[in-house]
């Protein structure tokens, strides 16, 4: 019975001395918040030997940008690698972006693709051209504008650009089928986030100066703005597109399907090559971001546009 206790003892002994991992990352994320950069990198280094993947993680980002430790691609992928592949989501996205930016783009296409389906912009942006290029992937023209249509909804101004050269060549019918495969990710997305939101725990991962995965509550499926004022004179933008009747068709398709549009009026602007497709009046410019919020909910890309 007394070498049972012992034996008791050093288990609780060794599970005790396990927890204060994930505070030890924590106290590295709070030293990198603070500047202190080779602090963070004591704390994290022996963790990430060890196999923490936000260790791990945070390791690669300090070798990315140069906070600590001389700047060095090759050891970012190393890191990235190591956390990827135990599951970490921002080490899976920021790998395969990594990949495919420094030429190893076909590697890099299955870390993409990951990150796309979780609704990271970045890869949805990247894994969008590849679709509708039919470069890395089958040619896809409705799942591509519905990628791009995501990311851009998420502020990535390289893919509202993208948006209207794709409005230059892509049928209305697949734009169409786009636009209602965007709103079904958007669905899909908001749902997940409701259903399997995490409990909160404290910060575990770094971002370029700042903690980057602070957890947050659940957020609603759709923000339920208040109604358009009908008079004002502040707009909103919907897009670019490349002809006037393009314009039309998604003026048509957006006003079905968002609310926050009823009542407002379309008008369409011609900008050298491109028609813009904006809607008012509106009051006030809270107002206008409220349509933009409900828009974007709706995976429409949208902007407030002044007076």
């Amino acid at each position: 019975m007394h070498h049972r206790r012992h034996i008791l003892i050093a288990a609780a002994a060794a599970w005790l001395g396990a927890t204060p991992a994930a505070a030890d990352v924590k106290a590295g994320v709070d030293a990198w918040n603070a500047g202190n950069y080779s602090a963070a990198i004591a704390e994290w280094r022996p963790l990430a030997d060890k196999g923490d993947a936000d260790a791990q993680f945070n390791m690669g980002q300090a070798y990315r940008f140069g906070k600590g430790v001389p700047k060095d691609l090759r050891i970012t992928q190393s890191w990235y690698e190591k956390a990827a592949q135990q599951g970490h989501e921002k080490a899976q996205a920021n790998l395969g972006i990594l990949l495919f930016d420094t030429g190893k783009r076909t590697e890099a296409m299955s870390w993409i693709r990951k990150a796309a389906d979780r609704g990271d912009p970045r890869a949805q942006y990247v894994l969008g051209t590849a679709l509708f290029n039919g470069d890395l992937a089958a040619k896809d023209w409705p799942h591509a504008y519905a990628l791009m249509t995501r990311a851009a909804a998420a502020g990535l101004p390289p893919a509202a650009d993208s948006l209207a050269q794709m409005d230059k060549y892509m049928p209305a019918t697949d734009r169409q089928k786009g636009v209602a495969l965007a709103r079904q990710m958007e669905k899909g997305s908001a749902v997940a986030s409701v259903t399997k939101a995490p409990p909160p725990k404290p910060a575990r991962v770094a971002g370029t100066g700042s903690a980057q995965a602070k957890p947050s509550a659940p957020k609603p499926v759709a923000p339920k703005p208040a109604p358009p004022a009908a008079t004002g004179r502040w707009r909103v933008q919907l897009g670019a597109y490349s002809s006037p009747q393009s314009a039309r068709e998604q003026w048509t398709a957006a006003s079905a399907k968002i609310a926050a549009l009823k009542g407002l009026q379309p008008s369409y602007e011609s900008a050298g090559k491109l028609t813009r497709l904006r809607v008012g009046p509106l009051a006030d410019k809270a107002a206008a971001e409220r349509v933009c919020a409900a828009a974007k909910a709706a995976g429409q890309g949208c902007f407030t546009v002044a007076p």
